[in-house]
């Protein structure tokens, strides 16, 4: 027999504060027995103890903040990924070429990350100042940003080589990474869903149950990376097909995922971000004609 002692005093302790936190009650007794399901409730309040979303461990009294470790972590191990892909793979521009493209693209993700950011709800500038404009920021903006910044960037240095397919999969191992620290900010990071009576349903942090996006996003992107990882080693591609491939189905899903997060800006009924996934699916107009023509 199990001994519940210590998990009874470790659930009379949380369970003020953890009691919903991404598992209501009621579901649990759908779905155990009544004799086990008090046990089976102090263990889920246990483990939800030591993992509560917003996730926000203290060091030495400090309080880590958690998505900005991951947020950096990711750039580091989506960098070290690249580097390891180009050493591994015939990369068919320069170093010096190279190194233009990847500025061009830190200084594109960068402006279009918080321009799309702010667009996102203007009028939240207005409310909290220029601290808020300096640190509001989004992954889609920087996408497109980042793209438009390659673009200009292999213009002035006149390179003519599709230059995307190396960045693919470390860009989507970096996103993969930073989703896990949005989900563990909970509400603290607009990354949340509307309320819902969803089975997948979670309280982030404000006591309601909400669509976990981040959550979402993070299974997403294991089979789009599995998938991204088999077109880019089969060869059956043309140069700069996979980063195509790869923004049409980072886009498309994000598109649909919109609908499911509470925005509060609107144009024509859709989202900010959903009309810079309609501009980018304009800009890949040529793929959709391809693949069009291809089916038939």
């Amino acid at each position: 027999m199990w001994n519940f002692k210590f998990l009874d005093a470790i659930a009379t302790s949380y369970q003020s504060h953890v009691f919903t936190n991404v598992f209501d009650r009621t579901r649990v007794d759908k779905f155990c027995s009544i004799s086990f399901q008090q046990h089976t409730f102090k263990t889920i309040l246990l483990l939800k103890a030591l993992v509560a979303i917003p996730f926000e461990p203290h060091l030495f009294g400090v309080t880590i903040n958690v998505h900005l470790v991951l947020e950096y972590l990711a750039f580091f191990i989506a960098f070290r990924y690249y580097l390891q892909l180009r050493k591994t793979s015939t990369d068919l521009i320069s170093s010096s070429n190279r190194l233009s493209i990847i500025l061009g693209a830190a200084i594109g993700a960068l402006i279009g990350s918080r321009f799309i950011g702010i667009l996102e709800n203007p009028t939240s500038v207005f409310r909290h100042g220029f601290y808020h404009l300096v640190n509001t920021k989004t992954i889609m903006g920087g996408l497109f940003g980042g793209l438009l910044g390659v673009e200009l960037a292999k213009k002035i240095v006149n390179e003519k080589q599709s230059s995307g397919d190396l960045f693919t999969l470390p860009i989507i191992l970096g996103i993969f990474i930073g989703r896990i620290g949005c989900f563990l900010s909970g509400t603290n990071e607009f990354t949340y869903g509307k309320v819902t009576t969803f089975f997948a349903g979670m309280n982030l942090g404000d006591g309601q149950l909400r669509h976990p996006l981040a959550l979402y996003e993070i299974l997403y992107l294991i089979p789009l990376f599995i998938i991204c990882r088999i077109l880019f080693y089969n060869g059956k591609l043309r140069s700069g097909e996979l980063f195509q491939v790869f923004m049409i189905a980072y886009f498309g899903f994000r598109f649909v995922i919109e609908f499911l997060k509470p925005n509060v800006f609107f144009f024509l009924g859709l989202s900010t971000i959903q009309w810079l996934c309609i501009v980018c699916f304009m800009y890949y107009r040529k793929l959709f004609i391809s693949i069009f023509k291809n089916a038939n």
